[in-house]
């Protein structure tokens, strides 16, 4: 029965590893910089399962990848870090990608979370059980 809360722990774990990323991406969604430089890279999750199909495993989070660090230029001649013909570089981050992203990890945490909160209290149950 305490597998149930290893497995949701995991995935509480790689979901609120994501929801970070995304919060991150979010954040640098509009992070300028010269042209001669990287823009901001966008962070992926990548989650993998641990023992599939034995039932025991749950899910770890095997690495992050990242984005383009190409960026999409910006014509912002006013801006304090254009070049010579005015070109500003921002991050190739879509935001309406982003915030489904945060909502879909964001969901997944709360059903992990749920799983626990009812594992909790079956075992709180059983403890008054036993002692009754």
């Amino acid at each position: 029965m305490f597998d149930s809360l290893n497995i949701s722990g995991s995935g509480l774990l790689a979901h609120r590893k994501w929801l970070d990323a995304v919060s991150d991406n979010i954040s640098n969604v509009n992070t300028a910089t010269s042209t001669d430089e990287n823009a901001f890279q966008e962070r992926l999750i990548v989650a993998q399962a641990v023992d599939y199909g034995s039932g025991e495993g749950g899910v770890r989070v095997a690495g992050a990848e990242f984005g383009s660090a190409e960026g999409r230029l910006v014509h912002q001649p006013d801006h304090p870090l254009a070049d010579e013909e005015g070109y500003v570089k921002y991050p190739d981050i879509d935001l309406g990608e982003q915030m489904t992203s945060l909502i879909m990890a964001q969901r997944g945490y709360q059903a992990n979370l749920a799983v626990v909160e009812r594992a909790t209290n079956a075992y709180q149950s059983a403890l008054q059980l036993g002692r009754g």
